[in-house]
This record gives C-alpha cells, sequence and structure tokens, in this order.
C-alpha cells in the first residue's frame, strides 16, 4: 500500500485492506454503485422528484425506518465495524447553542458512516444528508431516504427544487450531514481534499461546522467474529463546533471554515503530514 508523504503520531493504527488508492484524483469514484436492472420504478432527478417528501406514505414508512435505522444498522455499526465514539462531551458542551442546527462534516470511509456520526448526535434527530443521487435507484434506496439521505438533483430546474427543499429544512432545524470529500473511499487513513459545497450551506443557513472523523483500530477479540478479519473497527471522534465569521467576506470564510475543519479533523486522527490539500483547487 502506497500513500504518499503521509506520517502519524506513533501508535495510529493505519489499515491496510487491499485497496489501490489513486494518488492524482482524489475524487475518483471507487464505489460501484448498483443500480437495479429493471427501470420499473426508477427516479428521475430532476423538478418533480419528492426532495422535501411529506406524503403520508413516506412519513407512514418512516415508522419501519426508524427501527431499521436505529436497530438493525446501529447494531451492524457497533458489531460489524466496532463503531466507539469519542468526544460526546462536546455534544453535551454546545447543546444549547446548537439547537437551530448544524453541519457536521466527516471523512467519507465505510457505508454506513453517515448514521455513526447521527448516532453521536441523537439528541439532534432531525437529520438531512445530500447524497449521490444514483445510489437512490440502486439497492437499499428506501433505506437510504428513511435514514434522512436527499438526492443531489442531477437537472438545472431540480437543483433549484433541492434549494427550495433544504431551505425548508433549515427553518424547521434540521442538522445536516455532509462528506466534503465527496465520494467514499473505504478504510482510507488520510484526509483528502474538501469540496466547498457543506460550507457554503453552513455559511447560507448560518450554521456553524462540527468536525467529526473516523480513525481505525485492529480488528481484535469478539470484533473478529463479526467482520472481515483484514478490516478494522471504526472510532468516530468529535470535535469542536466552528462559527462563521458574517463581518469578514464570503470567500475568505469559507476557506478559514473549511482549513480549520481540516486540520481539527487531522489532528483528531493523529495525522502529522498528509498528502492532500485541505481544499479543491
Amino acid at each position: 500500500m502506497e500513500y504518499g508523504e503521509f506520517k502519524v503520531k506513533d501508535g495510529v493504527y493505519v489499515p491496510d485492506i487491499g485497496i489501490d488508492y489513486p494518488k492524482d484524483d482524489p475524487f475518483k469514484r471507487l464505489v460501484k454503485v448498483d443500480v437495479e436492472d429493471s427501470s420499473k420504478g426508477k427516479f428521475v432527478f430532476d423538478e418533480t422528484f419528492p426532495y422535501n417528501d411529506k406524503s403520508f406514505a413516506f412519513k407512514l414508512n418512516g415508522i419501519a425506518g426508524f427501527f431499521v435505522k436505529w436497530c438493525l444498522i446501529a447494531l451492524y455499526n457497533r458489531f460489524h465495524f466496532g463503531l466507539k465514539i469519542e468526544g460526546k462531551e462536546n455534544v453535551r458542551k454546545y447543546k444549547k447553542i446548537l439547537n437551530d442546527g448544524a453541519v457536521c462534516v466527516c471523512n467519507h470511509v465505510f457505508v454506513f458512516d453517515a448514521l455513526g456520526v447521527h448516532s453521536a448526535w441523537q439528541r439532534f434527530k432531525r437529520v438531512k444528508i445530500p447524497m449521490f443521487a444514483k445510489h437512490f435507484n440502486g439497492f437499499g434506496s428506501w433505506i437510504l431516504r428513511q435514514a434522512g439521505g436527499i438526492p443531489i438533483a442531477e437537472t438545472r430546474e431540480g437543483i433549484r427544487k433541492f434549494n427550495e427543499a433544504f431551505d425548508e429544512f433549515a427553518k424547521e432545524k434540521f442538522w445536516f450531514i455532509i462528506f466534503p470529500e465527496a465520494v467514499r473511499w473505504d478504510m482510507y487513513a488520510p484526509i483528502r481534499p474538501f469540496k466547498r459545497g457543506a460550507f457554503s450551506m453552513a455559511y447560507k443557513y448560518n450554521r456553524p461546522i462540527v468536525p467529526n472523523v473516523y480513525t481505525y483500530r485492529e480488528r481484535k477479540g469478539i470484533y473478529r467474529l463479526f467482520g472481515k478479519k483484514d478490516y478494522p473497527c471504526v472510532t468516530l471522534h468529535v470535535g469542536e463546533p466552528i462559527w462563521f465569521d458574517k463581518n469578514a467576506s464570503r470567500k475568505d470564510e469559507l476557506e478559514r471554515v473549511a482549513r480549520e475543519a481540516h486540520l481539527q479533523m487531522m489532528k483528531m486522527a493523529g495525522i502529522e503530514v498528509n498528502p492532500w490539500p485541505a481544499i479543491e483547487d
């Protein structure tokens, strides 16, 4: 495995699961999108898609979705990935200030990582997660929607409806979970560059950015019974919120907050030298 210029503190575990990660394109999509063969029932991600679905059927499905999310998937994360959470004192410390919502950012490193972040902030149950649209025509699309996933529209008019939906979510004080690395690289240790979308959204709605980062532990003991032996267990670290200075320029603030979040995540992960810049070129 070759990471390039990458250095961690002593004792930090860096897994090797046999993936040849790209060295020149941090946004290359490595996870195959399993789109169903039949066109029956396929979603089209334009202005006709219900980005803010208020139908009775969707709300009724939410009862089953709650069970799947907080029983089945939470248990799967706990045992299959050995999920542990550190830094919950930051949740308690800022709970009153964060009542109006926040934008959580995190590295994108395994299939149910968004729900791992959500589980750290369970007091804030109302969460929306912008996601790659094509996943919503594949296996598990129902789970994605019930978990708070919102497909990112694929047309100009669709983007307008998508933005209108998030305007409503912000008014209703939803939390947003966004992966600024854009694509998932399983069990990747360095922190990749951030796209600016998460920070633009947080600035628009005057919400703080809350950095979160996954690190890895060697799979030992009982966890060897519930997952692949060459895959590590994961620990989620919850960071300190970062607020925007609305008296400064928008451009400067987006860059400052993105860099601070990237640096805070590196520190929580025990990374001393990272092979990627903080923000996309």
